[in-house]
């Protein structure tokens, strides 16, 4: 029984009777998909409803601990200690391994029908279901995997990849594995896209989002060619015209604005959009506050941090440098909030749900700039780069004027930093330079290392509090610190095996291999 219900465990869609109950009842009754219109519904049931940000984002150096004198969740604690989590909410591992297995059976139950459709080629549909297994994995693995490293990938765990309904699989495999099963599904779906069959395509992978998800998958599987070209066909011709309009944020009234702007479907830069069962945008805004996003990282290594195009709240032409809210505990941008789901008209009970703008044109920019970087393609890379501060800087604020970056002008600039030191034991050591230690593939002292401290930093902001800055830090080995008040800090190191996150407790139990620690 152990091994039949290893995904069982995790998935959570039915008691545990008996083994033959899994492979007895099917979600959806996949016999009666047999048009076209049911496939179209039973496909949007395939994005998962569990969100990796918390987990990513706290185990980060984006957050650090205010001290003892603050509340805080048990398992903010946990996130932030790289231990194995003990709760069980909506943004905890079990719950985002439950959601994301129920969305891969559902995006099997959909592929296993679409043979029944006869009254339309159902091939868009299939396109969107294998994208929708495809990135749902993907998004575990950057969870509970190690990053990338092909001279390690035979060697690294990876998840199990179900890709029949109601066949559980019971063995994780190894990385390389799992990879090579993400690429087969995005190459076999992306010739089938099609858009025109979508009635609210922002929320589901329209050709946009799936070429960035494309991009953003082959740059993490050290394939930067091919991220080039594919974010390329997501950004189109004139990608400057889709990047975020920051102008129209600055005359916004307050953080509710601002926050609906960002999420909307009327906005050029969002390409997807995914809702999820979270409490992150309660926790980010109003939450506890003694593992958050305090002030000093704010100042130090993010938004207020010395870079060409300035650095504090006045000095500083980053638009979002003036649109950050909360305390000296708490500061936040109004990217993700709570949105309640209401369950009775008196609108007193319902679900919290988080929006998350889960592929844009600014993060495709950033993708393929990355990846020209690395191909040492830097006139391509500087104009990206360029075109992204063009779309996040103003002109001129207090002492500051938006710069046009050059390779002297990078290596000038970071060449002239400190270096932020493995162990950082004071506020004073905090800073933007962390030395790269990239996993798997290399890259040159000098202009290439400088260039992708600027790059970084520029994910590091676009992506704040979604959880991709870990998995940068994953990706390139970067050594960070997690100071603890009254305890000894906590350090992770290149390669740290903790930085795959570990397994639901019951899905170990249930006989799946746990992730190793040290």
């Amino acid at each position: 029984m152990k091994n039949l219900n290893i995904l069982l465990a995790g998935l959570g869609l039915i008691a545990l009777s008996s083994c033959n109950d899994f492979l007895d009842k099917l979600p959806d009754d996949r016999a009666e998909v047999n048009t076209f219109e049911k496939a179209k519904k039973l496909v949007a049931s395939a994005y998962s409803e569990g969100s990796p940000d918390f987990l990513m984002e706290w185990s980060s150096d984006n957050v650090i601990d205010n001290g003892k004198t603050f509340m805080y969740q048990t398992n903010q604690s946990e996130v932030y200690r790289w231990k194995p989590v003990t709760t069980d909410g909506n943004d905890d591992p079990r719950s985002v391994w439950n959601s994301s297995y129920r969305a891969v059976g559902h995006a099997n139950e959909v592929l296993a029908s679409l043979s029944k459709v006869k009254d339309r080629d159902p091939s868009p549909v299939r396109a969107e279901a294998l994208l929708c297994r495809a990135w749902t994995m993907f998004r575990l693995s950057n969870i509970f995997c190690m990053a990338y490293d092909g001279t390690k990938a035979n060697q690294y765990l990876g998840l199990p990849y179900p890709k029949e309904p109601g066949v559980s699989v019971n063995e994780r495999g190894t990385l390389k594995q799992l990879y090579e099963n993400i690429n087969a599904d995005i190459e076999e779906a992306l010739p089938l896209l099609d858009d025109s069959y979508l009635t609210a395509p922002k929320y589901h992978f329209n050709s946009r989002a799936a070429y960035a998800f494309a991009a953003r998958f082959n740059l993490y599987y050290g394939q930067w060619q091919k991220a080039i070209d594919y974010a390329t066909k997501s950004l189109g011709s004139a990608p400057s015209a889709d990047l975020r309009n920051w102008p129209h944020y600055k005359t916004l009234s307050g953080s509710v604005d601002i926050h609906n702007a960002y999420i909307s479907s009327s906005e050029k830069a969002n390409y997807m959009l995914q809702t999820a069962y979270s409490s992150l945008g309660r926790l980010i805004s109003t939450g506890a506050l003694r593992f958050n996003f305090a002030q000093q990282v704010i100042a130090k290594e993010l938004f207020w941090a010395p870079m060409p195009w300035g650095r504090g709240s006045q000095n500083n032409t980053l638009y979002q440098s003036r649109m950050l809210y909360g305390n000296t505990q708490l500061t936040f941008f109004p990217k993700i909030m709570s949105e309640m789901q209401y369950t009775n008209a008196a609108k007193t009970a319902g679900y919290i749900h988080s929006l998350d703008a889960v592929f844009t044109a600014d993060e495709t920019l950033l993708v393929r700039a990355e990846a020209e970087i690395l191909l040492k393609n830097y006139t391509a890379a500087l104009a990206d780069m360029n075109a992204w501060v063009v779309s996040h800087t103003e002109e001129t604020a207090g002492s500051a004027t938006r710069p046009t970056l050059t390779e002297a002008s990078i290596n000038s600039f970071f060449n002239g930093l400190p270096t932020v030191p493995a162990k950082v034991m004071l506020d004073a050591q905090m800073g933007i330079k962390k030395p790269l230690h990239p996993q798997g593939f290399s890259v040159e002292d000098g202009t290439q290392t400088n260039m992708l401290y600027a790059l970084l930093q520029m994910r590091r902001i676009e992506t704040w509090q979604q959880g991709l800055r870990f998995q940068d830090i994953k990706r390139y080995g970067i050594e960070i610190t997690h100071r603890i008040d009254g305890e000894d800090p906590l350090y992770f190191v290149a390669g740290d095996l903790r930085g795959a996150i570990q397994l639901p407790s019951d899905v170990i139990n249930s006989g799946l291999q746990a992730n190793p620690r040290n």
